[in-house]
């Protein structure tokens, strides 16, 4: 059987109302972080009584479920994450967020309901697979490194032969898929440097040794380091956004701190970013009088899509929904993503899918991670075909039909 002679559209469009349900359902409750008991429960739930087998390790409630066909062929990934957003909705919809301080603003409950759906459409058509689907229910991913402890408790040993993500956009046209070769998304580390010097009375600044001034420094020539030293064409943007220093109008401080955020689009750009800040702080520090305490923490990496996987994934696209639903970026996005930890051990991409309303001015909606964000929900029926779609045509093809 080929991919146009499967009906996964008209299979989603029939999954439809219990992918909206258990969207809402898990909207209603979102939970923060590596541990999203609830909505596992939700998941299982959704998949019960299908012929998966479950995976499940000690750090995260992270939950890898494998369907085998009966054949033994190649091995394909596909994720979804589970987690939420530390923030208080505003939208207004009936569905909103019952748990104080919890949203979910960045989409992953649409993305729980597509790759059930996928699931459950491949478990349906399990006897014409030519081999193993992995879905990857992934929590963590807003900072905390669930993609990373996923792998570390080897849930996902050995490796698949590819991995794919797909990721909702909600200010972009609806229904249209997006990708691009190479990096997509950004590393994103966090900065943060303690200048120190020696506190005093405002009135007397030459018997102290003032760190403002010099923290103020070090902000300026951070940016002058970006355009003088770092590529256009491999970029780096640093963001200091916050200055923390003092505690009254008429005290020199003996500390200033600087709180900010690293983001670069490759590994080489990423090591000679932080090479250079722990050379300049401390410099400029040290031409004051001052000591500059520089410290690196490393999120994730750059999120990588190998160009095969991002070619396959277009004609994947293509066929079934036509050439007009498929745009490939122009440029990555600085945005991250932890779906990076897998693209860095496995070949893979990973793709947007457009939430607008439809008919609606889609560069007027709120974005990602905003409290006002909303999405239309019957683009999961294409995500969840999509999903489905890429399976079947990969463990029958590998990345050779495109």
């Amino acid at each position: 059987m080929t991919l146009t002679d499967t009906p996964w559209r008209e299979d989603a469009e029939a999954l439809l109302p219990d992918l909206v349900a258990l969207r809402r359902a898990v909207h209603r409750e979102p939970e923060l972080g590596l541990q999203n008991p609830k909505t596992l429960a939700k998941i299982k739930t959704a998949l019960a009584g299908l012929p998966l087998e479950y995976r499940e390790g000690p750090s995260t409630t992270g939950l890898i479920a494998i369907l085998r066909g009966p054949a033994n062929g190649r091995t394909v990934l596909l994720r979804g994450d589970t987690d939420a957003l530390p923030l208080h909705e505003d939208t207004g919809l009936e569905f909103s967020s019952g748990t104080a301080g919890a949203m979910h603003a960045c989409g992953h409950d649409t993305h729980v309901a597509m790759l059930t759906g996928a699931a459950r459409m491949l478990c349906a058509r399990r006897e014409q697979l030519t081999g193993t689907v992995v879905f990857m229910f992934q929590p963590g991913e807003e900072g905390h490194h669930g993609a990373r402890f996923m792998l570390d408790d080897g849930l996902i040993d050995p490796l698949p032969d590819a991995a794919f993500a797909l990721h909702i956009m909600p200010n972009a046209p609806h229904g249209m898929f997006t990708g691009r070769a190479g990096p997509l998304l950004a590393s994103s580390d966090v900065l943060s440097i303690k200048v120190i010097g020696k506190g005093g009375h405002a009135s007397m600044p030459h018997d102290a040794i003032d760190p403002i001034p010099v923290a103020c420094e070090i902000v300026s020539a951070i940016q002058t380091l970006v355009t003088r030293k770092v590529s256009v064409f491999d970029p780096a943007v640093i963001t200091i956004a916050k200055i923390e220093a003092g505690t009254t109008n008429n005290i020199i401080p003996e500390t200033a701190n600087l709180l900010g955020t690293i983001r670069t689009l490759s590994p080489h750009r990423r090591a000679q970013v932080a090479e250079e800040l722990n050379r300049l702080a401390p410099g400029i520090a040290a031409a004051h009088g001052c000591k500059a305490e520089v410290h690196i923490e490393q999120g994730f990496p750059v999120t990588l899509c190998d160009d095969r996987a991002v070619a396959f994934g277009k004609s994947v696209v293509e066929d079934l929904f036509g050439s007009e639903s498929w745009t490939s970026l122009s440029s990555p996005i600085m945005g991250a993503e932890d779906f990076a930890y897998v693209l860095e051990k496995v070949p893979g991409a990973m793709f947007f899918l457009g939430a607008s309303h439809e008919g609606d001015d889609w560069r007027q909606c709120c974005g990602l991670h905003s409290n006002r964000m909303v999405l239309d929900d019957s683009v999961m029926a294409r995500g969840a075909a999509l999903h489905a779609a890429i399976a079947e045509r990969f463990l029958a093809d590998g990345f050779g039909a495109s």
